[in-house]
């Protein structure tokens, strides 16, 4: 449970008096799910902000992963001038970041300068109304998101001077469980879990992944929003322990050809009166089950085309789709099945909905806002999911296909009726807006291959 905003605050006010926190993080989550924010002098954090919050240029929701603003968002352009949103930082998301020296770290919700009202375009709004209409239900949404990378012998800087090539992994063969490999990644692995607990997220364990230096820390699960949030300062502790380390680490989809992709695996569940919502006597295959589990899921698998982007945003997402690859390809649900798109796994109260089609660099807050929306779509209309698949999904030619490309998945967002129904046209517009120009910037690059493919042969 999230902790009460007085108390966090007050653990603050005690910790800055003591000089044991010098600087408050405030940040929010931007569409690529990145943290844009300012530090704070801790003292005027908890004398002023705390209670008055701050502001920052609406600008940020229209740029591009260079920070270059985009034309065309009606949101907030040159014409209307780039004015200020406001920042209203949420207290219950105020924690230790144990591994920058005397900070913390605040997340924050986005409201309109003028109106105070909600921004509807920001990634936590989208998923704060999400858990609204799910509440409205009588449901409280617990999720968790795994998420693998890939670590290697540079720096950031060095790896940026050599234009991301020849980077050295820190394994040298594929160390999938293996505890020798691990011990050599012992050294960050081994601070990452130790600074995720002591900033109050708590850990599960880590382990060697299918590929050279692959991993992944798993942790708890949550409600949905914290578990978010935790997502994405998970990505933030990691990219900067490794940066203080002389490291690097990855949250790319598909760093390698040939190498296995790194996904986010989302599990969620629905819950009711302190029970697991999902839990019931009816038959899905060797599945016993709720109706609303039935339900819930036909409805995540039904709409997941409609919102595909919000599961792989990037150019690069797309190309870890390849079969036999342990990322999945088709549309299909099975149980304990890791060739399923959605695999089912857990008995009575772990029962849940693993989706396996997320990659490494999604945004939390809109792969769940995009999970709760087909789900709870699915109670809504009473649908009935597709017969359980067993075997090999990847030989299953006739199930549906996720999308090739970044482009064909816009396409399918644009033209949803369900998407611009369950996120509201402003928004809708918005993100159609976002994932083309990102699809369009890629289309405009000349890249590597094209060189090496045509310089002299062509």
């Amino acid at each position: 449970m999230r902790e009460d905003a007085a108390t966090k605050l007050n653990w603050l006010a005690q910790q800055v008096s003591q000089g044991e926190i010098e600087t408050v993080l405030v940040g929010f989550p931007d569409h690529y799910g990145r943290l844009m924010g300012k530090r704070f002098e801790a003292e005027y954090f908890v004398e002023q902000v705390a209670q008055q919050g701050t502001h920052g240029c609406d600008y940020l929701l229209t740029t591009d992963m260079e920070m270059e603003p985009v034309q065309g968002y009606r949101f907030a352009n040159w014409e209307l001038g780039y004015g200020d949103f406001h920042l209203v930082p949420d207290l219950a998301t105020l924690r230790p970041a144990t591994w920058l020296e005397k900070s913390a770290v605040v997340l924050c919700d986005l409201e309109d300068e003028r109106t105070h009202r909600p921004v509807e375009v920001a990634p936590r709004t989208l998923l704060q109304r999400q858990l609204e209409r799910a509440r409205a239900l009588g449901y409280t949404v617990m999720a968790a998101s795994e998420l693998e990378y890939y670590l290697y012998r540079q720096s950031y800087r060095e790896a940026f001077e050599q234009g991301y090539a020849g980077l050295k992994p820190v394994g040298h063969y594929l160390e999938d469980y293996h505890l020798l490999q691990g011990t050599r990644e012992e050294p960050f692995t081994a601070a990452v879990r130790r600074h995720l607990k002591a900033s109050g997220i708590p850990v599960e364990n880590s382990k060697g992944e299918w590929g050279l230096g692959q991993h992944e820390v798993n942790l708890r699960y949550a409600e949905a929003l914290e578990m978010a949030d935790r997502h994405v300062l998970f990505k933030q502790c990691l990219k900067e322990i490794a940066d203080a380390m002389g490291l690097a680490v990855t949250f790319m989809a598909k760093p390698h050809h040939g190498q296995a992709g790194s996904s986010c695996h989302i599990h969620l569940s629905l819950w009711k009166d302190g029970q697991n919502a999902f839990v019931g006597e009816e038959s899905y295959g060797p599945v016993q089950a709720s109706r609303v589990f039935g339900q819930f899921l036909a409805g995540w698998i039904a709409y997941l085309p409609d919102l595909m982007p919000f599961y792989a945003p990037t150019v690069n997402a797309y190309k870890r789709y390849e079969d036999g690859s342990w990322a999945p390809t088709r549309l299909a649900w099975s149980y304990d099945n890791r060739t399923a798109g959605f695999r089912v796994v857990g008995r009575g109260a772990s029962l849940r909905i693993e989706c396996r089609i997320g990659g490494a660099d999604l945004n939390p807050y809109l792969a769940l806002a995009a999970a709760l929306a087909s789900g709870l779509a699915g109670l809504e209309q009473n649908l009935t999911p597709p017969p359980i698949f067993q075997g090999d999904i990847y030989q299953a030619r006739h199930l549906p296909r996720v999308p090739y490309t970044l482009g064909e998945a816009a396409e399918e967002f644009a033209r949803s009726t369900f998407a611009k129904e369950a996120l509201g046209q402003a928004a809708h517009e918005h993100y159609t807006h976002f994932f083309y120009s990102e699809w369009q910037a890629f289309n405009r690059a000349v890249t590597d291959w094209e060189r090496k493919r045509y310089f002299e042969r062509i």
